[in-house]
């Protein structure tokens, strides 16, 4: 059987010729196969009909059915492919067009398009694309705006941008390409030109458009780079100022606050700048600024020096005030420490001038200039110069040959050879020293010493003498030698060996060395095993051997006490000497050791017997006062009429008892007093006294004793006094001691003025009487015990009064003070603190 096939299909001219042309083909396969088969099956009816055959043929039959089918599909799906296809491509054909026609509108714009295809890496913007990514590049720009034409380059963005510039692009086109972020920036070249960049997306793309800005956009973008770089100078300068401890501020043209730094706000005590800035608070105060108001040069700029009071402080600011028409800004620099440094420099240089002024040698300092800048009255008296001369700084040349005039100078062949090789010191680098023979017989050693910033100091020292000097030094030694042989002391010089270099003859004699051994320079070991008679004395030696040949570090001033065997005391020391040597000396104390022994025993013995009194006063006080005390209660049981009427003169005697006893029983009290206080246990009960009523009743204690010896006391409390705190019982008894005490001392008839006051704080005491007075070599004992002043038979005591007084204020954290003048009276004062820093218990110092 013919096998059926259906030819493949291809575009071009005559395609439909060979379409029919294989459908014919097949048709004939066709109509061949069925005849066979007809005849085949005609055959088949003559003879048996097998069931296989049947089969075989509906098979056959039905591919046949099926491949006509397929064959007639397969055309007919042909002929559309073909006008679609042809379709596409005159689509295609307008596509192109299109695209040529868009492409030369952009190339006729002055801009530059990029389009990335691939939205999805944008790093691959920092190289133009990466791997697979479609990158576009269209359009011209002129090279004058420092774009370049190549795209490579043009891609590459840090060759042709600003380092900024480039950066924030592609930081912009990374957020565009990885979010579709829109932007629109102005660019700076390397040239100093600037590019609009936008950036969009458009679809699946990515597109940067880059436009060279001319015109009122060049000015615009130029201004607007200006405005960026000028903010960030001034934020720049802002900062550094902000930094600074100096205060600085900015003010508007009204005068108001509108910036100030940290330092600005600490000096007006604000919490920060912002708050000083809100509450306009002026850090100059009213002075100030009108200082600056009137004294503000012409270009609008001010400058000095003035006091302001910053952080609470009152300090010196160098103060620079810059006004334009906007506004005015001030910068103060704190210069109070250097305005005390300068002040402090000039006070040292009037030092230094006046301490070169009492200096014997002549001092002339020449500046840079080579003009006289000082010099010193010796210089003056050296070269007995005009003082008019010399203050109108002349010059160092000029003072030369005025001195060369003078023949004060030494006599030189050459002397302006000598002169300049003199100038030639303004150019060394190191001192420089000249020896001066004047004609009036006078050497001078001169030294010109450079300074560092130009000048010179010119030292005129007068060695006349020196050689006067020197020849006296050998008769010197000689003196010093005669010296040292007649000193009491024993002195010998250790050399740095250890063996002797010197020695008086003191020192053998205290230690019985004769003169052979000491001229035979023996060691100091030698001389201790000589001197050291006893393990004392080996002890000091072995010490002063040490201190002797020692290193030189170790070496130190020695100085103890021995005692020899034979009863001498010495004293030794050593001294190092500057060239390794070390001095000894032996001193004979012996005797001055003895007077101090007696003394210090004497002293012993005083403090005994002290402590002896003092048991005794106690012991004696404690056993009066029991017997007293039964005396004075029999005494007034006796004067009670209730026990028995006495006679006149049994009363009198009755009194009389009664006022001794309780005279002696004060007497004890104020000793048992004074013992408390020594022994340190005494106690005040502080509260609340009322001082006029304390006053009062010490007054009231004593009314017998005024009567009596016809005195009339004056009170001066004032009304307010008040009170204050104190024990009440010693003040009482402070104040009748006191009254007391003027009352003895007074005349008949006499005025005691007690006057009370406060005074910072304090209460004070007067007590004034116009009696006998103290004598003058009396004022400083009458606070001790048992002194007292004996003007006659009522001014007779006990001399415990005013130690008592003393005492008692003193406890009290007070003071008192005496004045008297034999024959004029006597003052006491008193002065008590309000509030003594002791309460309840105060203990004697």
């Amino acid at each position: 059987m013919p096998a059926v096939g259906v030819s493949r299909l291809r575009f071009g001219a005559g395609r439909r010729g060979r379409i029919l042309k294989t459908i014919s083909l097949s048709g004939v396969s066709v109509l061949a196969v069925l005849v066979r088969a007809g005849d085949a099956l005609a055959a088949s009816e003559v003879s048996s009909v097998e069931p296989a055959h049947m089969v075989w043929l509906a098979a056959l039959g039905g591919v046949f059915a099926f491949a006509i089918t397929a064959s007639l599909a397969y055309v007919r799906n042909r002929r559309i492919s073909a006008e679609r296809i042809e379709a596409m491509s005159a689509e295609t054909r307008d596509l192109r067009l299109y695209v040529d026609r868009l492409e030369s509108m952009l190339n006729t714009d002055e801009q530059r398009i990029i389009a990335w295809t691939d939205a999805g890496d944008a790093q691959g913007s920092r190289v133009g694309a990466r791997p697979g990514a479609r990158v576009g590049v269209w359009g011209v720009i002129p090279e004058s705006s420092g774009v370049p034409r190549a795209p490579a380059q043009l891609l590459a963005f840090g060759s042709w941008l600003e380092p900024k510039s480039a950066e924030r692009l592609e930081d912009h086109l990374l957020r565009l390409r990885a979010s579709g972020e829109a932007f629109s920036l102005t660019l700076e070249t390397r040239q100093q030109t600037f590019v609009e960049a936008v950036g969009r997306t458009a679809g699946a793309s990515a597109v940067l458009r880059l436009s060279d800005l001319t015109g009122d956009r060049q000015q615009q973008a130029e201004l607007g780079a200006r405005n960026t770089r000028l903010a960030g100078e001034l934020a720049t300068l802002r900062a550094l100022l902000d930094a600074m401890p100096a205060p600085a501020w900015q003010s508007d043209g009204d005068g108001h606050l509108t910036w100030a730094n940290a330092a600005y706000a600490h000096a007006v005590d604000a919490t920060d700048p912002a708050s000083a800035v809100r509450g306009n608070i002026d850090f100059l105060d009213a002075a100030a600024r009108e200082a600056i108001r009137r004294d503000r040069q012409p270009d609008g700029t001010f400058a000095a020096r003035m006091p302001i009071v910053a952080a609470g402080e009152r300090r010196i600011f160098e103060v620079t005030d810059a006004r334009s028409l906007h506004g005015s800004a001030a910068l103060a620099i704190d210069v109070t420490e250097l305005d005390r440094i300068r002040k402090e420099l000039r006070r040292t240089e009037e030092f230094h001038g006046r301490t070169l002024d009492q200096l014997a040698t002549a001092v002339a300092i020449y500046g840079a200039d080579r003009k006289l800048q000082f010099y010193n009255a010796a210089f003056r008296a050296l070269w007995d110069l005009d003082p008019a001369f010399l203050d109108g700084n002349p010059e160092d040349g000029t003072v030369l040959d005025t001195l060369r005039a003078g023949r004060k100078l030494p006599e030189q062949a050459d002397y302006r050879g000598w002169r300049t090789k003199m100038l030639e010191s303004y150019q060394s680098l190191a001192a420089r020293e000249f020896w001066w023979h004047l004609p009036d017989g006078r050497t001078l050693r001169v030294i010109a010493n450079p300074h560092p910033q130009g000048g010179v100091t010119y030292i005129y020292e007068n060695v006349t003498e020196r050689l006067d000097l020197e020849s006296r030094y050998n008769a010197l030694i000689r003196v010093q030698g005669e010296t040292l042989d007649n000193l009491s002391e024993a002195v010998a010089v250790f050399g740095s060996d250890g063996r002797l270099r010197l020695w008086n003859p003191a020192f053998g004699r205290i230690w019985g060395l004769a003169d052979a051994q000491l001229d035979a320079l023996p060691h100091v070991n030698d001389v201790v095993e000589t001197c050291a008679a006893t393990e004392d004395e080996a002890d000091a030696w072995r010490q002063l051997a040490g201190s002797v040949t020692g290193l030189m570090d170790s070496r130190t001033h020695l100085a103890g006490r021995m005692e020899r065997r034979d009863g001498m005391v010495l004293d030794y020391a050593t001294v190092p000497l500057p060239d390794g040597g070390t001095l000894v000396t032996f001193v004979n104390v012996t005797d001055s050791v003895n007077v101090e022994r007696a003394l210090v025993e004497k002293n012993e013995a005083l403090q005994q017997a002290d402590e002896l009194k003092n048991a005794f006063i106690q012991h004696v006080s404690y056993e009066l006062r029991s017997p007293l005390t039964n005396i004075i209660g029999f005494a007034q049981l006796l004067s009670d009429p209730k026990f028995g009427e006495l006679s006149d003169k049994q009363s009198e005697y009755a009194d009389y008892i009664l006022s001794s006893s309780s005279a002696l029983l004060a007497i004890i009290n104020d000793i048992l007093d004074l013992a408390t206080i020594d022994a340190g246990i005494m106690e005040l009960d502080l509260s609340e006294v009322d001082v006029a009523h304390t006053v009062s009743a010490a007054v009231e204690g004593l009314k017998d004793r005024l009567a009596e010896a016809n005195i009339t006391l004056r009170t001066h409390v004032p009304g307010d006094i008040g009170t204050m705190l104190a024990d009440e019982r010693r003040l009482r008894q402070v104040l009748f001691n006191l009254i007391a005490n003027a009352v003895r001392y007074s005349d008949d008839g006499g005025v005691v003025d007690v006057t009370c006051g406060r005074r910072e704080g304090n209460i004070v005491f007067t007590v004034k009487d116009r009696g006998c007075g103290i004598p003058q070599d009396m004022i400083e004992a009458v606070f001790n015990r048992f002194v007292g002043h004996d003007s006659g038979a009522r001014r007779r005591g006990a001399g415990l009064g005013l130690s008592i007084v003393k005492s008692f204020v003193e406890l009290h954290g007070g003071e008192v003070e005496i004045e008297s003048r034999e024959g004029a009276g006597t003052t006491v004062t008193c002065t008590f603190p309000a509030r003594p820093e002791a309460s309840g218990r105060v203990a004697a110092e």
